[in-house]
């Protein structure tokens, strides 16, 4: 389909590389994240409510380290919920739009972009029925987290394009955030991403459509505009 063929979009962006946060964006790992990290807080005698609230968009090194206060007892602390997340990663699902539209994409154009360790990430995406990304930056891979932009510069330069020319999904404060830092465009998704400061907000990846180096909104449920 050419550029003159694509139905008229109400918003189109210009971009030549696609940057996905994965949990929240592409699949739903609600239920798995809250049964792994409502374990992890009773084991340690704190209350699973307030942990749960903290983990989505930070990675579980940082999450661990806010928590627990003796740094001698943070690799175990930390072993405990990787092992606990990546067993409960089964659960996981994609969510609406998410395969179709990275199945439209180039390979050569999208990476996913996760405060998840690789072996999580993988684990969630196979577990989604998703297709494995042809960059993915995991948590292993930086040395600072989100809301540092370490991550997404890292995606946008093994895609071969400048951050400015690349679009950010994401559906936490901290992960909108790390791409505004990196210098791209921010796209908010579902209901947590009309927390952030994304100008534009999606319920989900359906109607979402890129060709030729434009990413249109056409067909998009906008939740914020």
């Amino acid at each position: 389909m050419t550029a003159q063929s694509r139905p008229p979009t109400v918003l189109d962006f210009p971009c030549e590389g696609l940057l996905f946060d994965n949990d929240g964006v592409l699949v739903d790992s609600d239920h798995g994240v809250d049964r792994a990290w409502s374990q992890w807080a009773r084991d340690r005698d704190l209350p699973p409510e307030q942990v749960t609230a903290m983990v989505h968009g930070r990675r579980s090194a940082d999450t661990v380290a806010l928590l627990v206060a003796d740094p001698k007892e943070r690799p175990a602390a930390l072993a405990a919920i990787d092992r606990l997340e990546v067993q409960a990663a089964v659960t996981t699902t994609a969510l609406p739009g998410a395969l179709h539209f990275l199945e439209s994409l180039p390979r050569d154009r999208w990476a996913v972009v996760t405060s998840g360790v690789t072996v999580l990430a993988r684990a969630r995406l196979t577990a989604a029925g998703l297709p494995t990304p042809p960059v993915l930056i995991t948590a292993d891979e930086v040395s600072h987290g989100k809301p540092a932009p370490d991550g997404y510069r890292m995606a946008a330069e093994k895609l071969g394009f400048a951050p400015a020319r690349t679009v950010v999904f994401e559906d936490s404060t901290a992960g909108a955030e790390a791409g505004a830092a990196a210098g791209a465009t921010v796209i908010g998704v579902g209901q947590r991403g009309l927390a952030t400061d994304a100008t534009i907000v999606v319920r989900d990846l359906r109607g979402l459509t890129w060709h030729d180096g434009v990413l249109g909104l056409a067909a998009a449920d906008l939740l914020r505009c």
